[in-house]
């Protein structure tokens, strides 16, 4: 099954179930455009022969970013480089799409210090994020036409389709929940208007870029916090995707404040390594109960065994991989083929869980930064120079774009 084809609604197909999830790069430079470094990192992986690549968050807006080192893409300047950088990506024949993204209030203190979100709800961790006001109506209508302009500058630059950023806590996940979005308008309160982000720049995106033109959306299962989205909201979600056309659906899971989709990317031994696989599969089952859009699951697989039987199962239709990527890049061809049955799953342990969650964000961000250069991995790196990686290479991004 991991070899077999998909057809899409749009009509475009994916040559295999195996995609390379969306990684953030943080590889930009002053100008917020992709570069050599980012055309190196995707033709390695391009020729292990996934059927599907996306790449990290590419940002609407260049004022409020994910990462100090993002893409952002807002005119038609960054055709060129997006070109160059599709043109990389694709040389092995698969598909790369887009990832659009807006963090909203998860947008660092070395980005801004005034940071948009639906409702003035501070994020609660780490105390590197500024407390965010809340956006006006002209800003949310500038929000949508910003989705649908980047949107068609990455089709024009050469993606062959786009997703739509709408889980771990970035803006239209902030949304979607509740427990940020209390705005007592027609954007907040009932879920269908809190919804309303998302549903407006997906239908307005597929009426830019046409029908047959591949638009996925990333939706998180729940936010895991009181309060928060949670299961029951994210089906009702999922039954209007699937009847405003939505041609893939990536299903995840958590916040800063609750970082879901990296903790519960681990692997145990015997029946703990099916229930860990399986997280985010039992929202997938639930999620065929009410759909039959095209399901990619991210985070925990490891072995190829349980790959194809969820495929078998039917309990989705794309595997979605990030780490194996930037720890094994050289192996995913062979998983693809049948001649590897397992990834390692590398962790980081302090003691203290905290900066376990920074230490192992650090630890695979030097991976991806180093493969990007063409320089060998960092297998060794200690806990300490792992939890540290990210704030200071934020910090250097910053300075360098300020100054």
């Amino acid at each position: 099954m991991l070899t077999t084809s998909l057809t899409l609604p749009c009509g475009a197909t994916l040559r295999n179930r195996l995609a390379k999830a969306a990684l953030t790069e943080r590889l930009s430079r002053a100008d917020y455009l992709p570069n050599e470094l980012h055309r190196r990192l995707y033709q390695s992986w391009a020729e292990q022969g996934p059927g599907l690549m996306l790449t990290g968050n590419i940002m609407v807006d260049k004022r409020y970013l994910e990462s100090a080192g993002n893409v952002a893409v807002e005119d038609e300047s960054a055709l060129p480089a997006l070109q160059q950088w599709t043109q990389a990506g694709k040389a092995n024949g698969q598909h790369l799409w887009a990832q659009l993204s807006h963090p909203g209030r998860q947008c660092s203190i070395l980005v801004t210090l005034r940071p948009l979100a639906p409702s003035a709800v501070k994020l609660k961790k780490l105390g590197l994020f500024a407390k965010p006001r809340a956006m006006t109506e002209a800003e949310i209508e500038e929000v949508i036409q910003r989705f649908v302009r980047t949107a068609g500058l990455c089709k024009e630059g050469g993606f062959t389709g786009i997703q739509i950023h709408a889980a771990h806590g970035y803006l239209l996940s902030q949304f979607l929940s509740p427990r940020t979005n209390r705005r007592t308008d027609a954007w907040g309160g009932a879920l269908e208007n809190r919804a309303r982000l998302l549903m407006t720049i997906l239908r307005e995106t597929r009426q830019a870029l046409g029908s047959d033109f591949p638009i996925g959306v990333k939706l998180n299962s729940a936010d895991f916090q009181r309060g928060g989205f949670v299961e029951e909201d994210a089906l009702q979600v999922v039954r209007w995707l699937t009847e405003a056309g939505v041609d893939l659906l990536e299903v995840s899971g958590g916040t800063y404040e609750h970082l879901a989709f990296l903790v519960m990317d681990e692997t145990g031994v015997k029946e703990s390594t099916r229930r860990r696989e399986a997280y985010f599969l039992d929202f997938a089952r639930k999620v065929r109960q009410v759909s039959d859009v095209p399901l990619m699951v991210t985070g925990g697989f490891r072995s190829r065994s349980f790959a194809e039987e969820a495929l078998e199962r039917g309990e989705l239709d794309v595997i979605g991989m990030g780490r194996p990527f930037l720890t094994e890049p050289g192996q995913v061809g062979a998983f693809l083929r049948g001649e590897l049955e397992r990834f390692s799953n590398l962790k980081v342990r302090t003691g203290f869980k905290n900066l376990e969650d920074m230490a192992e964000g650090g630890f695979y961000a030097r991976q991806l930064i180093l493969l990007a250069r063409g320089k060998a991995l960092r297998l060794d790196m200690s806990p300490l120079a792992a939890a540290l990686f990210v704030p200071l290479h934020e910090m250097r991004k910053a300075l360098g774009k300020r100054f």
